[in-house]
C-alpha cells in the first residue's frame, strides 16, 4: 500500500505545475491548470490538512475589506477548503487544520503550533523535499494524528487577472512527512469578482468532473 501511495505522488509531482506567481501592479498572466489532488493513491487513508499561514493581496484589487482582518481571513481559507475537501473527496480521511491544534495543544513544548510552522516554504516550485526543522516538526504531528501525509496549502495569493478580475492562486503541496518528499505541487486558480467566491472555484478545479 505505502509503495503503491509514493509512486502515485511521485508521478503526479512529475507533472504538477509549480508555485505562484507574487502579486505586483501588473495583470499577473494567464495561469496553468491545476493538477487534480492525487486521491486515487492515498483513497482510505488519513492525510493531515495543515493551516495556510500565507495569504496575499495585491492593492490594486482594493479587497482588504472583502478580506477583513488577517487572521479572519486566513482562518476563513482554511474553512473553505475543508470544507470542499470533505465534500468532494469522501475517500480520505482528512484531519483538518483544528484537529492539528487540538492535537499540539495538548503536548505543548513537545509540538509545534501548525499556525506557526514554516510551512510557506514549501511554495518553491524547485522544493521537492521539507527541510528542517520543518520536516522534523510536521513528521512528529502529522504521526499524532495517524498520518503520514500531509496536504499543505503553502501560499494564497489574489491578484489581477488580464480579464480585471481578481484571480486567487492557491499553491498546495502534498508530502510524505517520514521521507520529506514532496510528491504532489499543484496551483488552484479561478477568477471572481471577490476572492471568496475565486478561492472556492479554485478549490474545486482541484476535483474536476463534479458540479
Amino acid at each position: 500500500m505505502i509503495r503503491r501511495v509514493v509512486a502515485a505522488l511521485a508521478v503526479i509531482g512529475a507533472v504538477a505545475c509549480g508555485g505562484g506567481s507574487q502579486p505586483n501592479e501588473k495583470p499577473a498572466p494567464e495561469a496553468p491548470k491545476a493538477q487534480p489532488l492525487p486521491t486515487a493513491g492515498i483513497s482510505g487513508q488519513d492525510v493531515a490538512v495543515y493551516p495556510l499561514t500565507m495569504l496575499i493581496t495585491a492593492e490594486e484589487l482594493h479587497w482588504d475589506t472583502l478580506l477583513g482582518k488577517h487572521k479572519d481571513a486566513l482562518a476563513h481559507a482554511d474553512s473553505l477548503l475543508g470544507a470542499l475537501l470533505v465534500e468532494r473527496s469522501p475517500e480520505v480521511t482528512w484531519a483538518l487544520p483544528a484537529k492539528l491544534r487540538r492535537a499540539a495543544e495538548q503536548a505543548p513544548g513537545m509540538l509545534t503550533n501548525p499556525d506557526q510552522m514554516a510551512t510557506s516554504l514549501l511554495r518553491g516550485s524547485l522544493m521537492d523535499q521539507i527541510p528542517d526543522p520543518l520536516r522534523a516538526q510536521m513528521r512528529q504531528l502529522t504521526a499524532i494524528v495517524n498520518a503520514r501525509y500531509a496536504l499543505v496549502p503553502a501560499s494564497l495569493l489574489f491578484v489581477k487577472a488580464p480579464s480585471g478580475l481578481g484571480r486567487a492562486e492557491l499553491t498546495l503541496v502534498m508530502a510524505d512527512v517520514r521521507t520529506g518528499l514532496i510528491g504532489y505541487r499543484t496551483v488552484a486558480t479561478a477568477e471572481a469578482a471577490d476572492p471568496w467566491t475565486a478561492l472556492r472555484l479554485a478549490i474545486k478545479s482541484l476535483v474536476p468532473g463534479l458540479p
